[in-house]
């Protein structure tokens, strides 16, 4: 298994923390669709939106993973140390594979719902109005885009906001793209 870093412990217990809506000091699916729920409403998106839909699902099948293998089912419900076990587990200890099979999916759905000009990719107007709708501050939204587009081609693909979701989570990037 990975070593955890402190930076990575703490970033995945903000996570932890924004996920709890409820401050129940557990997540549920519930929590889950909640968050989907409010990143589609900061778009301004219509929530039965094929874009929509696809965020919501794959909000609810990252979690069933992840409570499935943390052992309390796709129905239940994780503590913090439950999420940040099998956080570590499925998710760091695998490294990229981890990653593409966990984040990939609704990074790729946050993809669909920013993509306004429908070509698959995220421009620079798209990704400060996906900054917004988590709740970051896009006061350094030009520099993290630069930093992000790693080809500069001037857009964002999702292999690079995958790529830029696993920095963040191990300390080298500071622009945390599925909310802070």
């Amino acid at each position: 298994m990975v070593m955890s870093t402190p930076v990575k412990s703490d970033r995945l217990k903000k996570r932890f923390e924004k996920w709890d809506v409820d401050g129940n000091g557990r997540i549920e699916k519930s929590d889950y669709i909640a968050e989907a729920h409010r990143i589609i409403a900061a778009f301004g998106a219509d929530p039965s939106l094929p874009s929509a839909r696809a965020l919501i699902d794959a909000y609810t099948s990252m979690f069933e993973f992840l409570a499935t293998k943390a052992g309390v089912g796709p129905d239940g419900s994780m503590s913090e140390n439950e999420f940040l076990d099998v956080a570590e587990a499925q998710v760091f200890a695998e490294g990229d594979a981890g990653f593409n099979r966990v984040v990939r999916p609704t990074v790729a759905a946050m993809v669909g719902l920013a993509d306004t000009d429908g070509d698959g990719e995220v421009n620079p107007s798209e990704f400060r109005k996906w900054l917004n709708a988590i709740g970051v501050d896009d006061s350094s939204a030009v520099e993290s885009f630069r930093t992000i587009d790693t080809n500069g081609n001037g857009t964002l693909t999702v292999d690079e906001l995958v790529a830029a979701v696993r920095a963040y989570h191990f300390g080298t990037l500071d622009v945390p793209l599925l909310g802070h």
